[in-house]
């Protein structure tokens, strides 16, 4: 198989070419600017590649509903330009080939169950803390979706007790994603997540929020594998901080070994590295070139 790929992310496309043992053969990125723009380099990137199927993993909120008129489109994004765009009806226009769609974070969660950090497990959560927050589900062996699909970044937390920041989510204030994405860390401290030392006290409150998140997922999923990724979550020693955190909220009620006994190997960063959304769009992309195989 010679599969397109391309994680569609708020800050930066990439675009990629793969096989059906999630080989990435090659791969090209570039900032995401308004859709006219952005698009005529995915097409131009993919003119001349031949490939089978394209799956791709989007920024949201998107449409994934097969039978909505919108099917395909960006929907409430603040990104400009974003807003109501059709992503997949442009690409179908030049490409004609089967389609895989979905947010770029299933798409991680996807690539991590098929090949990473989840890889022979029926179910996984993967978090993306970067520019914003995003949550992928894999359960039971598939993706979920629901009425929209999950929008875990958007959940509420309480707030640190040291903490008076407002919180930056236009929509919510101080959701998870208002508190916890790098805009958020560089608003409260006026640096970058990635210039603050490992000692200061940015990374407890950081903790507390994502440990809150993950505790509730756990308590509502109860899944076999938690993912963290994204840009703030390359900050290492965020992990020992959050798996602590976790324990302490848990406080023993869920009787796991996994969470008891083996916290490290239990919430883990994507064992893809930083090709998990790639991956994920690339596994897509090889479902729909299944499925239209019938």
């Amino acid at each position: 198989m010679r599969i397109g790929a391309i994680e569609a992310g708020g800050t930066k496309f990439v675009c990629g070419i793969g096989d059906e043992h999630g080989t990435i053969e090659d791969r090209v990125s570039f900032p995401t600017e308004r859709p006219e723009l952005t698009m005529a380099n995915v097409i131009e990137y993919f003119r001349d590649k031949g490939v089978e199927a394209i799956g791709i993993g989007s920024f949201g909120p998107i449409d994934i509903d097969k039978t909505s008129p919108t099917y395909g489109h960006v929907t409430t994004t603040p990104k400009p330009g974003w807003s109501g765009f059709d992503l997949v009806g442009m690409l179908k226009r030049e490409f004609a080939v089967p389609y895989g769609w979905d947010t770029d974070v299933n798409a991680a969660a996807l690539g991590e169950a098929r090949w990473g950090a989840a890889k022979g497990l029926d179910s996984c959560v993967y978090y993306t803390v970067g520019t914003g927050v995003g949550v992928g589900v894999y359960a039971e062996g598939k993706l979920v979706h629901g009425l929209v699909h999950p929008e875990g970044g958007h959940v509420l937390t309480r707030r640190h007790p040291e903490d008076d920041f407002a919180g930056c989510c236009p929509y919510h204030g101080d959701c998870l994603e208002g508190m916890a994405a790098g805009p958020a860390i560089e608003r409260r401290w006026k640096a970058k997540g990635n210039e603050l030392p490992a000692d200061h006290p940015a990374w407890g409150i950081e903790a507390f929020y994502i440990a809150q998140a993950v505790t509730g997922t756990i308590l509502l999923l109860s899944p076999k594998k938690v993912i963290l990724g994204g840009g703030v979550m390359q900050q290492q020693h965020l992990f020992p901080l959050i798996r602590a955190e976790v324990k302490r909220n848990l406080n023993g009620y869920v009787s796991a070994a996994a969470i008891l006994d083996q916290i490290d190997t239990y919430i883990v960063p994507p064992g893809l590295g930083n090709n998990a959304g790639l991956s994920g769009s690339l596994a897509l992309g090889i479902e729909a070139l299944s499925e239209a195989r019938g």
